[in-house]
């Protein structure tokens, strides 16, 4: 028995640019906020950088040769501001003719481009103008994606603006765990702003662009989980979903901030003056596809004491906490939850209704060895294997879902962790760049081949 996809239906893998790419002088390539962050000590595990990562600048005909191996007809990759304008404004012609030739050898090989303008890699010398907290930089981004639009836009149709704004923003700028490594709550929110503001205008320059062009964002989403149903446990739950998951789609919705939400974050006393004239207008342009990420749930509880300690990732949330995951966890200490995953699809037909979904990243690290020349990535297989039943769930209860990207095609630099955790369907040996297919990619690859899932 196979659980069948519906026809036409995206089977892809995704990378990101810094992850995977090295080469951070190469060409001209200026330095972004990663190359900085890296280079200070103490902020990523073991000191890695992403340099040499995955050599992907250099060795990009081997890996899309292994998407066609793996018959995937899709392939969602980004592009580093920082290659194509090294300081934001000026374009390096070297930097744009490498995705030239990217988007080239993938179509030579039949498959799909499908190109993130924005995966978390500001030039460094935008940050030093202010990074996203400067409203400014929204009209640069505008800028540098009718660059990149006018260089690729011929042969690329699906365009996403930017990935998962909410890490960008709220790790980035507010508890500092990502680059730039600030701590500015208030700051976080203003960034968060800008970002949805940078997606308004490089919608409208990708439309303005010429060609049917599809656009989309990528928002990465927790459900939230309770352990008791009262009053006070669904209104932790409601803050956190308000800051996580709504504070960047109802914008997008054309339905502004949620009320409650800037009742919030009223204290921080940074976000409503943040918002100008006709901001919110631009933000909602229409969308074609939502992109979705989905890797775990949150599990939310209240404190007694609004103004104790918490240990709440997302700023200015006070009152209420988050627990540790349970059950299954992932070496990054993620908690597998499939059926949450159908929750959230099924939440986002009802809440969206009319907007198709692409789920653009999902995937799971686990630690994985070379044994005799083969990976036997069990666990990861299990996952995959839970998740796409989760997704197929969703579609047969109605939810509009026309792609799963899985996470990642190569192992790579894996951002504050460094090189210590692996998502990728092909094994990378760091220190020789070898590539091996493992077990999950050729299980992935027999999902493709079938558009569907083989019961067990």
């Amino acid at each position: 028995m196979t659980r069948g996809f519906p026809a036409g239906f995206r089977w892809g893998t995704a990378t990101a640019a810094y992850q995977i790419e090295g080469s951070t002088t190469a060409d001209g390539r200026g330095p972004s906020i990663w190359d900085t962050f890296t280079a200070r000590p103490g902020r990523v595990l073991d000191g890695a950088t992403g340099d040499p990562a995955c050599d992907h600048y250099r060795r990009y005909r081997e890996d899309v040769g292994l998407l066609s191996e793996l018959g995937v007809p899709y392939y969602r990759f980004s592009v580093a501001w920082s290659r194509v304008m090294p300081d934001g404004r000026t374009i390096e012609p070297r930097g744009l003719a490498f995705y030239d030739r990217l988007v080239d050898t993938v179509l030579e090989h039949g498959i799909t481009p499908m190109v993130t303008l924005y995966h978390w890699d500001l030039p460094q010398a935008l940050q030093d103008e202010g990074g996203w907290p400067n409203r400014d930089v929204a009209s640069l981004f505008a800028d540098y994606t009718l660059t990149v639009h006018k260089a690729l836009g011929d042969r690329v149709r699906q365009w996403t603006t930017i990935n998962e704004p909410f890490c960008a923003a709220f790790i980035g700028y507010g508890n500092g765990d990502h680059a730039p490594g600030i701590q500015d709550e208030g700051a976080a929110l203003v960034a968060g702003h800008n970002l949805l503001l940078a997606h308004g205008q490089a919608a409208q320059a990708l439309r303005a662009g010429g060609g049917e062009q599809e656009v989309s964002i990528v928002l990465n989403f927790a459900p939230v989980l309770t352990d008791v149903d009262d009053a006070a446990h669904r209104e932790a739950a409601r803050k956190f979903d308000f800051l996580h998951n709504r504070f960047f789609l109802d914008p997008l919705l054309g339905r502004g901030y949620p009320p409650e939400l800037l009742a919030d974050l009223e204290h921080l006393g940074t976000l409503e003056g943040a918002i100008a004239d006709g901001d919110l207008e631009i933000v909602a342009q229409p969308l074609d596809v939502l992109g979705v990420n989905y890797y775990a749930p949150a599990r939310a509880v209240p404190l007694a004491d609004p103004e104790a300690d918490s240990n709440c990732p997302l700023p200015g949330l006070r009152g209420m906490d988050v627990t540790p995951p349970r059950g299954d966890l992932t070496s990054l200490g993620w908690e597998q939850r499939p059926e949450s995953f159908t929750d959230l699809l099924l939440w986002l037909r009802d809440h969206c209704p009319g907007l198709p979904l692409v789920i653009a990243e999902n995937g799971a690290a686990f630690e994985d060895e070379v044994v005799d020349g083969r990976v036997r990535d069990t666990k990861r297989v299990r996952y995959f294997a839970e998740h796409l039943a989760a997704v197929h769930d969703a579609i047969e209860r109605g939810a509009d879902i026309r792609g799963y990207m899985a996470w990642s095609l190569l192992d790579n630099f894996e951002w504050a962790m460094g090189y210590t955790q692996r998502f990728g369907l092909v094994h990378v040996d760091f220190e020789t760049q070898e590539r091996v297919l493992k077990d999950s990619a050729r299980f992935y690859a027999d999902v493709v081949a079938r558009n569907g899932l083989s019961s067990p």
